[in-house]
C-alpha cells in the first residue's frame, strides 16, 4: 500500500494548478506504453498527473517530482527506491512521484519486472496499483469519478474516501479539487495531441 504522508509540499490553490504536461508526459504520451504493460492514454496520464498533484509531487509537471521523498527532500539515484525514512509530521519512507513505500515498490517492481525507479517505471507501477484497486477501467471509461477516487483512497492517503476523508486520517484533497485538476489536465493533454 502506498501511504502518502499527506501533502509534503504546501497546498496549492486552484488558481495555482498548472496543467502544462511537462516534457516527460509529452514523451510518454507520444510513445504509447514504452514497452510497459500499460498504455499511457491521455486519461491515464491525467490520472497519473492528478495523483502527483494530490501527493505533492506535481512540480508543474517537471520530471523532478519523480525524485521527491516524503518531506520534500530530493534524491538523485533513480536506479532504485531510496528507502530513506524521514521523520516530519509523520514518519515515512515514501518516495517518487507517487510516494511509493519501499515494500510496495519492491512488490510491484517484481510483478512488473521493473529494473529501476526511473519515471516510466514509476508511471507503470502507479497504473498497476490503480488497476489492482479496480479504478483504472472506470477511469478509462468515465474519468476520475468519486467512486474511482474512493477506490484509490486506500492506496494514496491524499485521495478522499466516498465520505471525503483520508483512509488514514491524513491531509486529503477534496473530490472537487481532484476532479477539477484531472479535467483541466486532460483537456490540456488532448489539445496538445490534437485530439
Amino acid at each position: 500500500m502506498v501511504l502518502c504522508a499527506g501533502a509534503s509540499q504546501p497546498p496549492q490553490s486552484p488558481q495555482d494548478l498548472q496543467t502544462d504536461i511537462g516534457p516527460s508526459s509529452r514523451a510518454s504520451l507520444s510513445s504509447g506504453n514504452e514497452g510497459g504493460r500499460y498504455e499511457l492514454t491521455p486519461e491515464r496520464r491525467a490520472l497519473l498527473n492528478t495523483i502527483r498533484y494530490a501527493e505533492g509531487t506535481w512540480k508543474d509537471g517537471e520530471d523532478k517530482g519523480y525524485q521527491i521523498m516524503y518531506g520534500g527532500g530530493q534524491f538523485q539515484d533513480l536506479s532504485r527506491h531510496p528507502e530513506r525514512v524521514i521523520v516530519k509530521r509523520y514518519t515515512s519512507a515514501a518516495a517518487g512521484a507517487y510516494q511509493f513505500l519501499p515494500k510496495t515498490w519492491k512488490g510491484v517492481a517484481q510483478e512488473l519486472r521493473l529494473s529501476s525507479f526511473e519515471p516510466r517505471h514509476q508511471d507503470q507501477a502507479a497504473l498497476h496499483l490503480a488497476e489492482r484497486r479496480g479504478a483504472l477501467d472506470e477511469i478509462d471509461r468515465q474519468g476520475l469519478t468519486k467512486d474511482a477516487m474512493a477506490k484509490l483512497a486506500p492506496e494514496w492517503a491524499s485521495f478522499p474516501t466516498k465520505a471525503g476523508h483520508s483512509a488514514y486520517g491524513q491531509p486529503v484533497k477534496s473530490h472537487q479539487e481532484l476532479a477539477s485538476f484531472y479535467s483541466s489536465n486532460l483537456r490540456e493533454l488532448r489539445s496538445q495531441l490534437g485530439a
